[in-house]
């Protein structure tokens, strides 16, 4: 690893500070699931660490109702055993569980996750599906408008995700084919549902990133079942292609996971 400043600011202005005076070459670590692999391999070199995990305006977790509000800070275990996410949005808290192992469950944050926006992640598929809202340090958007592409979100140098917040929809359900290894999302779908409408995200599959599938969302308006989407397909021009699979291996996929989820979303 290459020379670096680590700093444990206690508040939201001053890690902001600290950010802004490394002169551009700091960086925000929430879990640091990513930052410092990357680190190690020396594929980064952050003259300076700011650690947010100790930032109190970060943690917690609200559930008035059906309103969830999610700090940041929190990590993917909490967010799995929380019993008031458990009761009134399963779908989100089964999700939280499925994220990596047990060691990254326990260090990874639901903000760095958002702010990272790897391919893969499981978050941005559900945040999508619910129309979730991002907020940070300097304002909030909606989670369609948040995620740009791979690893690219709309956050500024010096922003922070300081929570996520939505309303739970009636059924919901994740599931995801994972890498064996790694168990990151080869292909994860969040189905929400709404009175009569129903949105779907999907994660690990895209070469755009995580996407909402349309045409799935339609069909399954019109009728909240897998057998829906039996006449649907994916364009294999539009789904990642790599070692662990091809483009039209994808796209079966994205059909085979989304009928998993649905079935999931009926049983809560």
């Amino acid at each position: 690893m290459y020379e670096t400043t680590y700093h444990r600011p206690s508040t939201l202005d001053e890690a902001v500070r600290l950010v802004g005076d490394s002169g551009g070459e700091g960086k925000f670590l929430s879990g640091g699931m990513t930052l410092i692999p990357t680190m190690k391999q020396r594929l980064a070199a952050p003259t300076a660490l700011v650690d947010l995990r100790h930032v109190a305006e970060l943690k917690g977790i609200s559930v008035e109702g059906r309103s969830i509000r999610i700090g940041g800070g929190t990590t993917h275990a909490e967010i799995a055993a929380h019993e008031g996410i458990k009761s009134t949005c399963p779908g989100f808290a089964s999700l939280a569980g499925l994220i990596g192992d047990i060691a990254v469950r326990h260090m990874g944050t639901i903000g760095g996750s958002v702010a990272n926006y790897d391919p893969a992640a499981d978050y941005p598929a559900a945040l999508k599906a619910m129309g979730a809202t991002i907020h940070t340090s300097k304002r909030e958007m909606p989670a369609d408008s948040f995620f740009v592409s791979l690893f690219e979100t709309a956050l500024e140098e010096d922003e922070i995700v300081t929570a996520v917040s939505f309303e739970a929809p009636d059924q919901c359900g994740y599931e995801k084919f994972r890498n064996p290894a790694s168990r990151y999302a080869m292909c994860g779908v969040f189905v929400a549902k709404r009175g009569d409408g129903v949105k779907v995200g999907v994660t690990g599959a895209g070469s755009n990133g995580t996407f909402r599938w349309e045409a799935a969302e339609q069909a399954l308006s019109a009728n909240f079942d897998g057998s829906a989407i039996e006449g649907l397909s994916v364009d294999p021009s539009d789904m990642l292609a790599d070692l662990h699979g091809s483009s039209d291996y994808r796209a079966n996929l994205v059909k085979v996971v989304t009928k998993r989820a649905v079935a999931k979303a009926q049983s809560h």
